[in-house]
Formats: structure tokens, sequence, C-alpha cells
């Protein structure tokens, strides 16, 4: 079992870093599951704190907050606003998103289960656009769960470059209860990369009712990337 785990972990590590045209900008955020489940909405709030030794990047907050909804039991469309806050800027908009996610197979269906997240996204105050097109994939076992996020993306616009780009991101996770989930988080692109420890957990708070949290240190290991990006993510799920 632990070989198979190790195993996974390498291959994760060979898939970040094996493509040669990257995201730019960091992408350091949210690993995504494959699932869906019907008539389930959604209340998102996400932020990225950076601390870093280069004084333009240190102390930048990223605020994201969502809604979204299941379409049906296989659709899952959300809505984002996204802020940047910085020590030497008053907090600003910086972009609006909108996400659909199609869950590919029933879980447990296959040995991996799969899904594909579309994303197109508009900064506020430029003239650029971001699509993207994001391949889902998690394995679990009776006490881990590996996923993976492997993302095409384009950019256009008045204000950047046409280029097609790339990005990864990939989670394995303990089970060691519902409440109470450590794991390890890599991330790849262009402006990013990085690794480090994440902790997650559910708390069931009513019937058709969950708050889901997420807290991290991703470590930059390389120049681009801020030293330490702490992350915190919380979903409360309704019906």
């Amino acid at each position: 079992m632990y070989k198979k785990l190790v195993g996974v972990l390498f291959v994760l590590v060979l898939l970040s870093v094996g493509f040669q045209v990257y995201a730019d900008g960091s992408t350091i955020d949210k690993v995504y599951h494959p699932y869906v489940q019907l008539l389930e909405k959604e209340l998102e709030y996400r932020v990225l704190y950076e601390q870093d030794s280069r004084k333009a990047s240190d102390g930048k907050n990223r605020h994201k907050v969502g809604y979204g909804q299941a379409l049906s039991d296989r659709f899952f469309a959300e809505v984002y606003l996204t802020g940047v806050d910085q020590p030497s800027r008053n907090f600003k908009i910086e972009s609006y998103e909108a996400e659909l996610k199609w869950q590919l197979t029933e879980q447990g269906e296959y040995d991996n289960d799969w899904g594909l997240l579309f994303e197109l996204e508009k900064e506020k105050n430029k003239n650029i656009w971001e699509a993207s097109t994001t391949l889902i994939a998690l394995r679990e076992w009776p006490n881990w769960i590996a996923t993976g996020n492997i993302s095409i993306i384009y950019e256009w616009g008045k204000d950047i470059d046409n280029e097609w780009e790339t990005a990864f991101a990939g989670q394995l996770r303990y089970r060691f209860n519902e409440r109470l989930e450590p794991g390890i988080e890599i991330y790849q692109a262009q402006d990013t990369q990085g690794i480090g420890p994440v902790v997650s957990g559910l708390w069931r708070i009513g019937r058709g009712k969950k708050l889901n949290w997420e807290f991290g240190a991703i470590l930059g290991t390389d120049s681009d990337t801020a030293d330490i990006n702490w992350k915190f993510n919380l979903e409360y799920e309704f019906q």
C-alpha cells in the first residue's frame, strides 16, 4: 500500500515538472475534486496570504468569494469575484470568473474518478481574458486520496500577448477522520513552484448542511514564488 502511495506522489511530482509552457502569476489556490451533488448549493471564500523576503510581494492578500449550485447530478456552476489587498495599495476588485464542473464518471465506477472544469475569467480594469479547461483525476484507497488537476489555458486581449499555457495542482490526503484530514499539495506553473502541508475537514451542521475547511502553508521552491503561501478555504454547502 505505501509503495503505491509513494508511486502516486512520485507521479504527481513528475507531472508537476513535466510541462514546457506554464501559466502566468501564482496558481496556488485549490485542488478540485470531480464530484457533483444533486440540489447542492455553495457559498465559498478563499484567501491566500503571501509571506516573502521581497517587499513587493510580502503581505499580499488575494481574496475570492463565490456562489455555486448544481444544475443536475453531473454539472455544477459557480461565479466568483477576486480581490487583492497589498500593504502599498488599497483593496481592489481584480477579476470576475465563471466556471462549470462536469462529473464524467460515477464515484467508484472505475479505478479513477474523472471530471472536467471549464473556467472563464475577465480582469476588471484591463482587456485581458482567460479561458481554461482542467482535467480532474481522483483515486481512492481505504485511508488515502490522491487528486490531480491538469489545466490548459488560453489568454487573450488588448493588454496581453495571446498565448497558450498549462498548470498543474496535486494533492495527497490521509483520511484520519472526517473532521481532520492532513495532506500535502504540489503546484507548478510559469511563476509558481510550491509544495507544502495542508489540513482539511468537514463539519456537518444540520440536515443537508456542511462546512468544508482547508488550511495550508505552501513553500515556494523557486525565485518567482513567495517564500510561504498561507491558504485558507471555506465552503458552506446546503440544499
